[in-house]
This record gives C-alpha cells, structure tokens and sequence, in this order.
C-alpha cells in the first residue's frame, strides 16, 4: 500500500506532484536543495552549481491559458506571454493556494535513491538526504517522484574545435550568461539556435558592438502572435487542427504553412532556411530576430571550425577577428547521479523510459521521472498529467504492460521520430502533445469524451474541439474532476482579452451604408414584401428565419457565454 512518496525538487514540476498527491490522500515530502520554490523560473544574479539557471530576461514562449495547471488558471490581468518574475509569482500563488509549502523540506540534497533489499515484495526506496547543517537523513519511501531537472549540466562541445586552448577571448555556456551589460561593445559570436541561442543573440545584439550567430542547420522562425495578435500556442494547439494534421497530406501543409512565414521574411534570404521541412522539428520561437538580422545588428554565420588566437573560423572559410567572448547556446545533458546507475540502460547513460516516465527494468513500478521529454507545446499541463497517471500507477488502480512490452513501445517511438530527429538521444525524447496528453488522461479516465459532449452540451464540445487545447479538458470527468472546468475553458478568451484592456479605445463612428439612403430602403422594402406575400415562399422563408434564429443563439453562447 503505497503511502509516502519522495518529490525531488520543489520546481513547478515538484509542485504540482505534491499537490497531486496531497488530492489522491497520499503523504509527500519533497526535498529541495536550494531555500526556494521555483526551480528553473528562479533567476539567481550568479550561477549555482548542480541547479538550473536562467538568463534575466528570459519571457515564457508558451502563453498563460495554455501553460498553467489545470485547476488554477492565472491571474486574468497577467500578460499572456510572463516574465520569469511572474510567473514565479504565480507558482507562489499556487503554492499558497492549495498550502504546499509545509510539505517541502528546503536546503536539504538527495543524494541517493536505493531501492530496499525486499523491493521485489514492498517496491520502498532507501532515500539518502543531507540537509542544511551538513547532517545526513536517511528515510524510507513508498514511492518516488524525481522533479529535478534537466537543465543543470551544460553540454559545452570544446572537444570539437581546434585552437580553443589559445583562444584569447572569454568562453563560456548560456547557463552562465545573465544580460549584456558586460559585453557592452565587444565582438560577441552565439552559438547554436535553439531558444535560448535566439533570445541571447537578439539581446546581444542590441549592447555588443557586433554579434554573428553561428548555426550548424538553419531553423524555421515564428513570432508568439498569431493572425490579430493572439497567442501562437492558442491558435494552433487544438484538437482540429491535431485531425487536420493526420488527415491531410503533410507535404501540403508543409508548403503552406512555409510559404505563409516566407512571406513574412524570406528564410533563405536571411540565412535562416534549414534542411528540413517546418512540421519536422519545433520551430524557433522568437518575436525579433528577423528584424535584428534585417537591422544588421545580427549576422548569420555558418557552423564554427575552430579558433585561432582572437579569431574565430568558420566552416565556410570566413575569419571573424577579435572577437572577446564564444557563448555556447549548445544544451544540457541530462544527469541523474543518485539515482541506481542500473535505470540508465541508454547506450550513452540516459535513463530509459516508458512514455518518457517509467524506468521498465523495476521490478515494481514505484518510481516516476517528470520532464524528460520534448513537446510542440507547454510542458507543465504535460508534467501534471505525468504525476496524475504515476500515482494511479502507485497505488494500483492502473496498471503498465510487461517489461518486454514498454521496451517495444519505446523503440517504436524512437523510430517513427527518427525521421524528424536522426539523433537517437533526440529522437527518444519527442511526444506529440495532444495525442500525449490523452494517451495518459485514457489510462487515468479524465480524457474529454467528446461524442457525448456534442449531444449533451454542444457550446463546450466547440470550445474542446475547435478552440485551444488549454489544461482544463482534463478537468471535466474522472478522477481529480474540478468543478471550475468548464467555465475556465468558456472564459479563457476573456482572460487573454483583459491584460490588454489598460486603456479605453473609442469605437469608430457607424458609417452610413447605402442601404441607409431612404430611396434604397424603399425599393428594397418594396421587393421583400412582395416576396412574403408570396404563399409558396412565406412558409420557407419562415423556417430560414428560425434556422438562422437558431443559429444565432448557438453562436451567442458558443463564443459569448461566461
């Protein structure tokens, strides 16, 4: 009988795991080694060793609607789109809220992870803690929840370029930048495009005399606004548009959806075209790099291939000289040391798992990782979902197929990935979000049944259906059912409406249309009613008008009702 369970980290990943197990009656300690919550979105002026660390300016690219937890929503007057501030505050809020703070003990380090010596029969941990004054704890655990992180351990490739020995400039790896200030007129070469290459490059641009961006492949770049300056994430993420994607072909999407942001700023003009198609890889989120490389500010450069004293030499035979620093946008390596060396079975030492959470070698599925994955959308709705179906898997009440079985279910995933992401570390790591997130909400019973929403309640099937894909669905049945669900989800464009509403726009003057003129409304007037009069068109006119009244209404509370 599982009871108490271990939370690694007091991130928002280690918060929504206390939580959800303080909902299914279950009695969590969480172990955070630093003395605050937050985790990642906690900007530090300095970087810690062994913890996350992000740049001061860093903003959320997934938009408030779609990343917060489903039972919570954000603060209706948040920007969509937060400063890491806020939305640390946020996780204070929820915290507070649902009085997680007590549960968590801070400045206290797992260092160890065992399972016990009969965890054949009882499925415990031996967890090994050293806590603020240096002494060592020892407990026992029913299960554990590992929220760590994996953007602690910097992967910085100098092995790969000669002359990095003697290079006379600074070197250094994105999680120990902070802001520009120090690079203020200095020759500064970014490497790497994912999104923190892109939004450390955009802001260097803006304080370095000159900035070159140098990428191995290109990328296809997007803005967070959508068409009417909406959320990005709201707009696609939807479960019309997931069916859009399987029904049609993807070579045709491909080319419009290409064709739509060349017309925006030419990739290939810009240097910025990549190999692959656009529906291969996640895209670079990035709202100013276009206008950064159209400004000359930021110069595109093809891969590096080594340095020489002050310079730096580029793959296609260019030198760039007296250059004063290298930032290496380059990733991290997931690293898990206290865990039993036994769950790493990758063929370079990175944790296997099934759906991307449980180790298949246990004997007893009594240990859950959160986060090691990558989605084409928000990853806290996904992480609570992880937690949800974990502590059903603890307790019994759901069940995972054989060993033999999730190693199959694995290596199928890697291949059918293989295709967008050759890399077979980058390959297994891929979900595709909404077919995720109901694979896990089936298993726990909370996924949205929509052939009986559509009879029973058609204003909230449009929503589901055609609208964002926000966390509340799973809210609306099953275990954890929260009955704010379902004005959450017929308020959410309320939400993202009022941080705009700061100021008082006046509407424009009606203007008079020609139907206004009294001649026109007359002859117009004229022919209606010598239509009606008509009795074989008077009864079909009749039932027009109480279809479209019908209509009408339908819309009105579709997309009007609170």
């Amino acid at each position: 009988m599982v009871r108490r369970v271990a939370v690694v980290g007091a991130g928002s990943s280690g918060l929504a795991c206390i939580k959800v197990c303080l909902d299914e009656g279950l009695d969590p300690v969480c172990f955070e080694s630093s003395d605050d919550i937050g985790g990642l979105w906690k900007f530090k002026e300095s970087p810690e060793p062994a913890r996350s660390s992000i740049y001061r300016s860093l903003v959320a690219n997934t938009s408030k609607e779609m990343m917060c937890f489903s039972d919570y929503p954000m603060p209706d007057d948040y920007p969509n789109f937060m400063h890491n501030s806020q939305l640390l505050e946020y996780l204070r809020l929820y915290a507070e809220h649902f009085d997680l703070l007590r549960h968590i003990r801070f400045q206290t380090t797992v260092r160890a992870v065992k399972e016990r010596p009969d965890f054949s029969v009882s499925g415990q941990w031996d967890v090994v803690a050293v806590n603020k004054n240096n002494e060592e704890e020892k407990h026992i655990f029913d299960a554990v929840l590992v929220c760590s992180g994996h953007y602690t351990q910097p992967t910085v490739p100098l092995s790969d370029f000669q002359g990095h020995e003697t290079f006379s400039g600074r070197l250094l790896h994105s999680w120990e930048y902070k802001d520009a200030d120090s690079f203020r007129g200095k020759r500064v070469v970014i490497v790497g495009i994912g999104n923190s290459g892109g939004d450390v490059a955009v802001e260097m641009s803006r304080s370095a005399e000159k900035t070159f961006l140098s990428i191995r492949e290109g990328v296809w770049v997007i803005s967070r606004m959508a068409h009417n300056g909406l959320p990005l994430d709201m707009a696609l993420i939807s479960r019309f548009n997931s069916l859009l994607l399987r029904l049609l072909p993807k070579t045709l999407i491909n080319w419009a959806a290409e064709r739509a942001l060349n017309q925006k700023y030419d990739h290939r003009l810009y240097g910025l075209k990549p190999r692959y198609r656009l529906l291969d890889r996640k895209p670079l989120i990035n709202d100013d790099l276009p206008g950064r490389i159209l400004q000359g500010a930021l110069v595109m450069k093809p891969n590096i291939r080594g340095f020489k004293d002050s310079g730096v030499a580029f793959e296609d035979g260019t030198v760039e000289e007296n250059i004063d620093a290298v930032i290496f946008c380059t990733g991290y390596k997931g690293a898990f040391p206290f865990l039993p060396s036994a769950l790493s079975e990758g063929p370079h030492g990175e944790l296997t798992l099934y759906k991307r959470v449980f180790p298949p070698s246990l004997q007893r599925p009594t240990l859950a990782v959160m986060g090691l994955f990558q989605a084409k959308g928000p990853i806290l709705p996904i992480v609570e979902m992880h937690v949800r179906w974990a502590v059903k898997v603890f307790s019994g009440l759901t069940r995972l197929p054989s060993k033999q079985k999730m190693l199959e279910v694995i290596e199928t995933d890697k291949r059918l990935n293989m295709h967008s992401y050759p890399n077979p570390r980058q390959a297994v790591l891929q979900v595709d979000y909404i077919q995720y997130l109901d694979f896990m909400a089936k298993e726990i019973g909370v996924k949205p049944n929509l052939l009986r929403l559509l009879p029973t309640d058609p204003v909230l099937w449009a929503k589901i259906f055609l609208g964002p894909c926000t966390p509340y669905q799973y809210r609306l049945r099953g275990p954890g059912q929260w009955s704010g669900a379902r004005q959450a989800i017929l308020t959410q464009w309320e939400r993202v409406a009022k941080p705009f509403k700061t100021r008082v726009v006046p509407e424009p003057e009606a203007c008079r249309p020609a139907l206004c003129f009294p001649w026109l409304m007359g002859c117009a007037g004229t022919v209606v009613v010598a239509v009606l009069l008509s009795n074989k068109i008077f009864p079909l006119v009749q039932r027009v008008i109480q279809m479209l009244g019908g209509s009408n209404r339908f819309l009105q509370d579709l997309w009007f009702t609170d």
